[in-house]
């Protein structure tokens, strides 16, 4: 009986173990089998492995053979445990040196004549290969995304004869030495939106302190515009923030596109999304819309349109920052850490407060449409509007709007204080923290305490509103919290009494 063990990372999460790729060859009829709770696509590795190897002349043993995948009680699926289960054969069979196979990690899917197509996961499997301090074997096509991960010694690969050649001494596969993106991302600009003054300064304070907002307005007066236009005015990522948007990306059925680095995300899931989809699932779980937007910006349009339930999953997230999946056989833990911009019409037909007055809806439909929008939800958005339509005057207005440039600049000297004070945004300040650096004058105090009589807002909101307030006050760049800023914070939560 012959052993070799493969390397490949499992591709279910980031911090999933090692999975190790065992190949048996011992005595008995021809078989090939493969165990530890493959999924079809992992058990048809069976036909593309033997097809690539006799495509590439290599002796495929007419013994029985058994193929591990361990830990047995990990799912497994995709097709990158082909170029591993190939090596291993190769190994088991003395056709290869396993010593040569110390040291590094494999992950490729095979085609019937042998060359290297990209799998799913390469920067998450390069990030685990880097701290394991091994080298990085792979497809040609999947080498701009690994090499995301600085310091990782990536050696992509077009054929599994290339693979063996390298592995046998005859030829070297050169390390990739891959540029990484350093065009500035290519967003929107606010300079398009002509009007709406009050609301691009409502959402360059959200973007200030990382606070969700909920736009409610007509029809055509540009929510979804100005939406569409927010990541233009978030601070650039760092490159930590930047690997873990590129990891999660790199798991996904989506996949990454190496030229997107550091791009800010931008999550747009119709209504008619399933839960699922917005938190992330299957069976082996996938990140959803709400884990794809982390770093990023997860705009909700016809807000209540989303079923109830998908709704409310937004709720823990948006406190925690993360998103837990669980099954029978498993748990994942995905990060979550996005900004929500929400829009929604204010009545069923979306003429309510229009000039028109095309409006017939009675205040029982729009109570009820508005109530479908759950108030621990809305509680959780610290910054609601009402988006008017535009004046006739400002639409015909030759001059174009302030550009998202200078509103980012504006962002990010507000941002460094913020890291600078407390080594976070504004909006994940906790309880201590709001009372160590959300200190306001004793006019902004009593103001505060009338709006908490006259507008009944719950403890969250009464915290969201200092945080608000944090956040108005350094890009005013003052240090303490004055009476202006929570009049102005105030003014972002009058909307609470609607829903």
């Amino acid at each position: 009986m012959s052993v070799a063990t493969v390397a490949s990372r499992a591709l279910a999460g980031i911090d999933s173990p090692e999975v190790m790729v065992e190949v048996h060859l011992g005595p008995g009829l021809p078989a090939f089998h493969i165990v530890g709770l493959p999924d079809a696509e992992v058990r048809e590795a069976r036909d593309r492995v033997r097809a690539a190897l006799n495509h590439a002349r290599f002796e495929f043993p007419a013994r029985r053979i058994t193929v591990n995948l361990a830990p047995a009680e990990l799912p497994k699926d995709s097709s990158r445990f082909d170029l591993p289960i190939a090596l291993g054969i190769l190994a088991a069979s003395g056709q290869l040196a396993p010593p040569a196979l110390a040291g590094l990690e494999f992950a490729g899917e095979l085609s019937l004549t042998g060359e290297l197509r990209p799998v799913r996961g390469a920067l998450a499997m390069a990030l685990a290969a880097r701290s394991a301090d091994r080298a990085f074997v792979l497809p040609e096509g999947n080498a701009p995304q690994a090499a995301l991960a600085e310091g990782a010694r990536i050696l992509p690969a077009a054929t599994l004869l290339q693979v063996a050649a390298h592995l046998s001494g005859e030829s070297h596969l050169p390390q990739y030495e891959g540029v990484r993106g350093s065009a500035t991302p290519a967003y929107p600009d606010f300079a398009d939106v002509k009007g709406q003054q009050q609301i691009k300064r409502a959402l360059e304070v959200a973007a200030t302190g990382g606070h969700s907002v909920l736009m409610v307005g007509p029809p055509g007066t540009g929510k979804s515009m100005l939406a569409a236009r927010f990541p233009g005015i978030l601070p650039e990522l760092s490159e930590v923030e930047a690997l873990e948007v590129a990891a999660i990306h790199s798991v996904s059925n989506s996949g990454f596109d190496a030229q997107r680095w550091r791009e800010r995300p931008y999550r747009a899931p119709h209504h008619s999304a399933s839960a699922p989809a917005l938190v992330g699932g299957g069976n082996l779980p996938r990140p959803g819309e709400i884990s794809l937007a982390h770093q990023g910006v997860l705009f909700m349009d016809e807000l209540p349109e989303f079923d109830r339930d998908v709704l409310e999953a937004l709720r823990e997230p948006l406190e925690s920052g993360r998103v837990s999946i669980a099954r029978a056989a498993r748990a994942a833990h995905f990060p979550a850490r996005f900004q929500l911009i929400a829009a929604m019409n204010p009545c069923p037909c979306g003429h309510c407060g229009d000039r028109s007055g095309r409006c017939r809806c009675t205040p029982e439909r729009i109570a009820r449409y508005r109530g479908r929008v759950s108030g621990p939800l809305a509680d959780r958005i610290d910054i609601k509007l009402e988006v008017p339509a535009p004046r006739d005057s400002e639409l015909v207005a030759p001059v174009a709007g302030e550009p998202s440039a200078s509103i980012r600049r504006r962002v990010e000297g507000a941002r460094q204080v913020q890291m600078a004070r407390q080594g976070k945004p504004n909006a994940l300040l906790g309880t201590r923290e709001i009372d160590q650096h959300c200190a306001t004058d004793r006019e902004g105090d009593q103001l505060l305490r009338h709006a908490l009589a006259r507008l009944l807002l719950s403890a969250r909101a009464y915290h969201r509103v200092l945080r608000v307030a944090r956040s108005i006050a350094d890009i005013a760049g003052t240090a303490a919290i004055a009476a202006e800023h929570i009049a102005e914070a105030i003014q972002y939560r009058r909307l609470d009494a609607s829903f």
